[in-house]
């Protein structure tokens, strides 16, 4: 009947878990050290703690002292009780408690004053908590809750605070502090009553001594350690990513990223130093991302996040990228076999319906080769070149490969003005999109958070991001740079700059074969700055960063199977040594419909003997065009071809093929196929 009735009351009173439920939440950087932990609701301090999270030789000290038995009862120690009990009816006052760790879990979970009807409801719950959790996560409730002083709750949290570091190797005098500390945390505080602290953990240590479980010379050395004299700040690193993460986090979460700690701290020390450069309230914002990977390696929302718009996240904050776009225009253009790095394009003044682009000195080049307009970004070629590329499909796929883009029109449809900059971007997104260039044209969502991989978006071919590659290497590096720390860098980037309108922002994103690193540079409001503009302000903090990062494990290697090999215009196909735009009319006046491939269909699965080659090869045939037309498989131009725009293709083996075609202005057509044996 007994029994029943406490079952009943077991089932109907279960202990309250909340408290251990309510701990902090931490993120971690990719070793599991701490970048921030956040406060409770109630402002404490609790970091999650377990039994592997501690120095063994401080779970050894606690047993002994605390609860030499813990292993073997079942929440209360019935000898320890008779002890306690007989020395108080010996002396007439308590000498020593019969507190196991079990029931002191249960006092940190539902505290109470103290008082014999307390002590009573803690072994009850004592009892209650062993019947139903694990000795291991009795003990965590205990590391995880125990009071240390102030708002230090834990023996992580007093590492952290008192010692600087991470629980899990501590010193014999440290801890012996930290088994002192709970008996009376305020009063013990070593921050605030050294000498009393010093006497606690003496007493721990002595104690430990008399029963044989501390050697004379061991307790000696311990109690001449100095005893922390403040109170140290915790782990404060990636402010605005942690802030970002935690937000969305239940409590007591641990969040594991793939930041690197010390890159970070360092990225953050070379940001102050750079702001310091600033006289104008200026500020800056850094993502450095490990390509394969797609992973966040250090972020960097600003400059002082304790500064006037410290808290504002620059990194995500949208803003207008300049020309740092035009690599993608370029890209496409690539990808569609408009261009070719060796072509020709024309920079004069050209007019688009009643847009009217003009470069940034407001100068015009001529007639320069594609690889020297992006080099030099110079805009009216960008720009006739998405006219070609066609600025719906240019904005669509940069969403596709997961950008968020602003315009400060609600309606209308996106149009010339983005190859300059007339659309919003944030600096993680545009690193992000970046990245796609040393991962062979596929991008990804950046990975903020250990776990699985992100599915990769292809935004281009292999062969157009190693053209835009090989041209953004040669990227001009800031005036005094180029003479200096130019000549002897070893490492190999790729980069572009852009600045928006008005001197606004100012932007620099590189990358090498391992490694993407986007800069913002600007004011947190968005005002003016003139004369800061991306080369000369953005880029040496760019060629900075990448002086932190670890050496590549890798180059960029060497052209794709299917990127068309030409060091000079005249070794192009006539219809890709000039490009023509659609823009203004008389240059197609005539022209006629772009060509179009007849034979073989796109997506066709051609069958294939090799002694058909002996009659000539796959035939290929096109329509349309301004006439010559020039034949491309797999990047490699076709000698054979009629002027009429026939040609033949001898396959080498079974597989996939690109076929394209190429008209006289430029106008491209292109099909997909695969070879197969004929038996």
């Amino acid at each position: 009947m007994v029994a029943g009735s406490l079952l009943i009351l077991d089932r109907v009173f279960p202990p309250d878990l909340a408290r251990a439920q309510q701990a902090s939440v931490v993120v971690a950087d990719r070793d599991g050290s701490i970048l921030r932990a956040f406060e409770t609701k109630e402002g404490a301090w609790q970091l999650p703690t377990s039994a592997e999270d501690v120095d063994p030789g401080y779970l050894a000290l606690l047993h002994a002292y605390e609860d030499r038995r813990f292993d073997e009862h079942v929440g209360v120690d019935p000898l320890a009780v008779a002890r306690a009990a007989w020395q108080w009816a010996s002396s007439g006052h308590i000498v020593s408690g019969a507190s196991t760790l079990t029931m002191q879990a249960a006092r940190l979970l539902e505290p109470r004053s103290r008082s014999l009807g307390a002590k009573l409801h803690q072994m009850a719950r004592a009892l209650q908590l062993e019947e139903r959790l694990s000795k291991e996560r009795i003990l965590s409730i205990y590391l995880t809750l125990a009071p240390f002083g102030g708002n230090l709750e834990g023996v992580r949290a007093a590492s952290l605070a008192y010692f600087g570091k991470e629980p899990r190797r501590l010193s014999l005098g440290e801890a012996a502090l930290l088994v002192a500390l709970p008996q009376s945390p305020e009063r013990l505080r070593p921050d605030r009553h050294p000498e009393a602290a010093l006497a606690a953990r003496a007493k721990v240590l002595r104690r430990l001594e008399e029963h044989g479980v501390l050697s004379q010379t061991d307790v000696a050395d311990a109690l001449s350690e100095p005893l922390p004299a403040t109170r140290l700040a915790f782990p404060f690193l990636a402010p605005h990513l942690t802030q970002h993460l935690a937000a969305k986090a239940a409590p007591g979460s641990t969040i594991a990223t793939p930041i690197d700690r010390g890159l970070q701290s360092s990225l953050e020390a070379l940001a102050k130093r750079e702001a310091l450069r600033f006289d104008d309230a200026g500020d800056l914002a850094v993502v450095v991302v490990e390509n394969r990977a797609h992973a966040v390696r250090a972020y960097l929302g600003s400059a002082d996040f304790f500064g006037p718009h410290g808290q504002i996240d620059l990194a995500r904050a949208q803003r207008s990228p300049g020309s740092a776009l035009k690599p993608f225009i370029y890209g496409l253009a690539f990808e569609d076999r408009v261009i070719h790095p060796a072509s020709l394009i024309d920079d004069e003044p050209m007019r688009f319906g009643d847009y009217v682009p003009r470069n940034f000195d407001r100068q015009f080049q001529g007639t320069v080769s594609v690889r020297e307009a992006l080099q030099q970004s110079l805009n009216v070629p960008a720009v006739a070149l998405l006219d070609r590329v066609g600025a719906v499909r240019f904005v669509g796929d940069l969403r596709a490969a997961g950008a968020g883009l602003g315009f400060r029109r609600l309606v209308g449809t996106p149009s010339l003005p983005v190859a300059l900059g007339g659309l919003g971007i944030s600096l993680a997104d545009l690193t992000m999109l970046y990245a796609s260039f040393p991962n062979g044209g596929e991008a990804a969502a950046l990975r903020l958070t250990e776990g699985g991989a992100p599915k990769p978006v292809r935004l281009m071919g292999s062969a157009a991001a190693w053209y835009v590659t090989d041209i953004l290497r040669g990227s001009p590096l800031p005036e005094g740079y180029a003479q200096a720390l130019g000549l002897t860098r070893a490492r190999d980037i790729a980069f572009k700059t852009g600045t928006s309108y008005g001197f606004r922002d100012a932007w620099a994103v590189g990358y090498s074969p391992d490694y993407t690193v986007g800069v913002w540079v600007g004011r947190a409001d968005g005002s003016p700055r003139p004369g800061h503009y991306g080369r000369n302000t953005a880029t040496p903090i760019l060629l900075k960063a990448f002086d932190l990062l670890p050496p590549d494990q890798r180059g960029f290697g060497e052209a794709p199977a299917d990127a068309l090999s030409a060091s000079t215009n005249e070794e192009l196909p006539p219809g890709l040594r000039h490009f023509a735009p659609d823009r203004p009319g008389p240059i197609h006046a005539g022209a006629g419909a772009a060509p179009r491939i007849l034979f073989p269909p796109d997506g066709a699965v051609v069958e294939w003997r090799a002694e058909d080659g002996a009659h000539g090869g796959l035939p290929l045939k096109a329509e349309g065009g301004a006439k010559p037309l020039a034949w491309i498989v797999n990047g490699a131009p076709l000698e054979r071809a009629t002027p009429a725009g026939s040609g033949a293709w001898q396959p080498d083996g079974e597989g996939f093929a690109r076929i394209a075609v190429v008209d006289a202005e430029g106008r491209s057509a292109e099909v997909r196929v695969r070879v197969v044996n004929q038996h």
